[in-house]
């Protein structure tokens, strides 16, 4: 079973972990959002480009999107830069 959704944020490529920079994005409140601190499946797009995937926690109370590099290559963007995330369906 799967719900909409219509939410949309603007984020960095680029998510601390532990002193480490992983290329992902973090969605702010998320878990508020999403009325839950485990993985979340969701469909949407980034920068119009459609995406399929999870929201993992961040360990900080929040969730990340991870952005592939063949991702990051379709969408002409690297680490620290800007994009616009759209989610469009939640996933059971």
């Amino acid at each position: 079973m799967s719900s909409p959704l219509d939410h949309t944020f603007v984020a960095p490529i680029g998510v601390d972990v532990k002193g480490e920079i992983w290329s992902c994005i973090e969605m702010p409140g998320s878990a508020e959002f999403f009325g839950t601190g485990k993985s979340v499946r969701v469909v949407g797009t980034i920068d119009d480009v459609p995406v399929t995937g999870g929201f993992m926690p961040t360990g900080t109370g929040g969730h990340m999107f991870s952005v592939s590099a063949k991702l990051r290559k379709t969408l002409g963007k690297d680490v620290g830069d800007e994009v616009v995330m759209r989610l469009t369906e939640r996933l059971a």
